[in-house]
C-alpha cells in the first residue's frame, strides 16, 4: 500500500519549519498515543506512522531528500543519497522511534500523567491515606442506632511547622534531582523507563531545615477521639464514611478519609436475615396441642404475646408484622418470624405415665370423641401444671 505524504501524517503544510513540524507531531502523538485509544486498533499504525514522519521531517538532510525526491529518497534506488545504510538512502523512520519520541516526551508526560514538568515547584502535596476502623456493636445497638465514641491513631498535621516539614514553618525548596517531578526518567533502548525520585522521595520538594518536632515530615502521630453516629439498620459489612478524619498528607497535603467497617456481634435470641427476625420459641406440649397463647422477647426490650393455633408441630412459624429491624435505607421495617419448638415433658411421675399411657391407647382407638378421651388428656395436663 502506498505510503501517505509525511506533511499530511503530521497535518502540516509543505515547508512547514523545524518549530511547526514539532508542534504537529506533538499533537498526533496526544491523538494517537495506544494509552489514549485501547479500543481502537488502528491507533497504534497511525501512531508508528507518525513517528516515521517525524523521524524524516526533523532532520534537516533527511527532510531536503524527502522534499526533492519524495518516499523514493529511502528506498533502494536512492542509496547514493544516505549514509552508506544498506537498502536505502537515509534510512526508514520506523527504526527510530525512541529518538522521535523523546523529543516530545516532557509534553506528553505531562498530559498523561496529570502534571507538567519542567520549573517545579507545582507538583502537589500527596494525599494521606484512608484509614479502616473495625467497630463491633450489639444487635439491640443496630436496631435503636446510637453515638459511638471511639480513639483512631493517625498522622495529624505538625503544629510546629504547620505542615511544612521545614524548621519554623520555612517553605520546602524545589528538588534539584527531579525538578520539582518527584520523578526521574532514563533511557533504555527503544524505552523510557520512570522512577521515583531517589533524593525527595518523590515529593518533587526538598526541606534544606527540617522541623526538628516532625523531622520533615510535616505531620505527627497522635490518637485521635472521634464520635460517631451509627445510624439505626445497620448490619456487619455496613461501611461509614467521615470525610477528612484520616490520615495527613505529607507536607501540607490534604487529609484522607476514615471508614468505619460495621461488625454486629451473634445475638443469644435473634437471627438476623435482612430486616427479618428469627426467633426459635419452647412451647409446652399441651400449649402446642390444645392451642393458646405465649408471650415471646422483642427486640426492642418488650414482649409481645402469639396465638398459638391447635395441634402445631414444632418448626410451625408464625409472623410478627413490623417486630424486625428498621431500614437504614429506604424499605420498610422487617418482620419477627416466630419458631415452635413443643417441648417433651421430663420426669414424669407415676400419674403422669399412666395418663400418658391411657391417652396412647385412646389414641390409638382411634376414639378422639370419647369423653373418656378429654377427661384423661385434661388430667394430664392439670397434673403437669400442677
Amino acid at each position: 500500500m502506498a505510503k501517505r505524504d509525511y506533511y499530511e501524517v503530521l497535518g502540516v503544510a509543505k515547508g512547514a519549519s523545524a518549530d511547526e513540524i514539532k508542534k504537529g507531531y506533538r499533537r498526533k502523538a496526544k491523538e494517537l498515543h495506544p494509552d489514549r485509544n485501547g479500543d481502537n486498533p488502528h491507533a497504534e499504525a497511525k501512531f508508528k506512522e507518525a513517528n516515521e514522519a517525524y523521524e524524516i521531517l526533523k532532520n534537516a538532510d533527511k527532510k531536503a531528500a524527502y522534499d526533492r525526491y519524495g518516499h523514493a529518497a529511502f528506498e533502494g534506488g536512492m542509496g547514493g543519497a544516505g549514509g552508506g545504510r544498506p537498502g536505502g538512502g537515509f534510512g526508514g523512520g520506523q527504526g527510530d522511534f525512541s529518538s522521535a519520541f523523546s523529543d516530545v516526551f516532557d509534553d506528553l508526560f505531562g498530559d498523561f500523567m496529570g502534571q507538567r514538568g519542567g520549573g517545579g515547584g507545582g507538583r502537589r502535596a500527596a494525599r494521606g491515606a484512608d484509614l479502616r476502623y473495625n467497630l463491633r456493636i450489639t444487635l439491640e445497638d443496630a436496631f435503636s442506632g446510637l453515638q459511638k465514641s471511639i480513639s483512631v491513631p493517625t498522622s495529624v498535621q505538625c503544629g510546629s511547622c504547620d505542615g511544612s516539614g521545614a524548621e519554623g514553618g520555612a517553605e520546602p525548596t524545589t528538588c534539584p534531582t527531579c525538578s520539582g517531578m518527584g520523578k526521574v526518567r532514563a533511557q533504555q533502548g527503544f524505552f523510557t523507563v520512570e522512577r521515583t525520585c531517589p533524593t525527595c522521595s518523590g515529593m518533587g520538594q526538598i526541606v534544606k531545615n527540617p522541623c526538628k518536632t516532625c523531622r520533615g515530615a510535616g505531620r505527627v502521630e497522635k490518637d485521635r477521639q472521634l464520635s460517631v453516629n451509627i445510624p439505626a439498620g445497620v448490619e456487619t459489612g455496613t461501611r461509614i464514611r467521615l470525610a477528612g478524619e484520616g490520615e495527613a498528607g505529607m507536607r501540607g497535603g490534604p487529609v484522607g478519609d476514615l471508614y468505619i467497617f460495621i461488625e454486629v456481634q451473634e445475638h443469644e435470641l435473634f437471627e438476623r436475615d435482612g430486616p427479618n427476625l428469627f426467633c426459635r420459641v419452647p412451647v409446652s406440649m399441651s400449649t402446642a396441642a390444645l392451642g393458646g397463647s405465649i408471650e415471646v422477647p422483642t427486640i426492642d426490650g418488650g414482649r409481645g404475646r402469639v396465638q398459638v393455633p391447635a395441634g402445631s408441630q414444632s418448626g410451625r412459624q408464625m409472623r410478627l408484622r413490623g417486630k424486625g429491624m428498621p431500614p437504614l435505607r429506604g424499605g420498610g421495617t422487617g418482620d419477627m418470624i416466630i419458631e415452635l419448638a413443643v417441648e417433651t415433658p421430663v420426669n414424669l411421675t407415676s400419674r403422669q405415665k399412666d395418663l400418658l399411657r391411657e391417652f396412647e391407647e385412646l389414641a390409638e382407638n382411634n376414639n378422639p370423641e370419647s369423653s373418656n378421651f378429654f377427661s384423661s388428656v385434661k388430667s394430664f395436663w392439670d397434673s403437669m401444671k400442677g
